[in-house]
C-alpha cells in the first residue's frame, strides 16, 4: 500500500515548488498538503475537516515547515512526540531556518531531520529525490501503533 506524504508548507510558491520536486524526482506518493500547523494536527488526529479520516492510516514521512501561522513547526513536532500514536512518525524539517536555536530545539523534540530548503531548483529536486528514496525505500519504517 502507498502511504501518503504529508506536507506542512504555509508558502504556495514553496508548496509548488516541493510538488514539482516530487514530480521530477520521481516520488509518486500521494501528497497532502497542510497550509499551517493546526491542519496538520487535523489531519494527523482526524478531526476537524479530516473527522472521517481512517485514524490507522498516518503518512510515511511528514515534511514540516517552522515558520507558519496558526501554529509553527515546532508546536506541531511537539504535539506529534506527544502523541503515542504518532510519536515514531518520520518528521523531516524543511524549512529556510539556519537558526542554531531552532535547530537544537528540533532535534530536542525527536525530529528525525532537519534539512535547509536549498535556493536552487537544481539543488532542492536533489534534495527532495534523495529524501524520498531514503524516508520511502530505504527506511523501515517503525511498527504501527494503534493507541489513539
Amino acid at each position: 500500500m502507498v502511504k501518503n506524504i504529508l506536507l506542512v508548507e504555509d508558502n504556495p510558491s514553496d508548496i509548488a515548488l516541493t510538488l514539482r520536486a516530487f514530480e521530477k524526482g520521481h516520488i509518486s506518493n500521494p501528497v497532502v498538503v497542510a497550509e499551517d500547523g493546526r491542519e496538520a494536527l487535523d489531519y494527523l488526529f482526524c478531526t476537524g475537516r479530516y473527522a472521517g479520516r481512517t485514524p490507522n492510516d498516518n503518512p510515511a514521512l511528514v515534511l514540516l515547515d517552522l515558520k507558519m501561522p496558526v501554529m509553527d513547526g515546532i508546536e506541531v513536532l511537539e504535539h506529534i512526540r506527544r502523541n503515542p500514536a504518532t510519536r515514531r512518525l518520520p518528521v523531516v524539517i524543511l524549512t529556510s531556518s539556519k537558526e542554531e536555536q531552532d535547530i537544537g530545539r528540533c532535534y530536542d523534540l525527536g525530529v528525525n531531520s532537519y534539512i535547509r530548503k536549498p535556493v536552487d531548483f537544481t539543488q532542492f529536486v536533489e534534495a527532495v529525490k534523495n529524501l524520498g528514496l531514503y524516508w520511502l525505500v530505504l527506511n523501515e519504517p517503525p511498527p504501527s501503533q494503534t493507541t489513539r
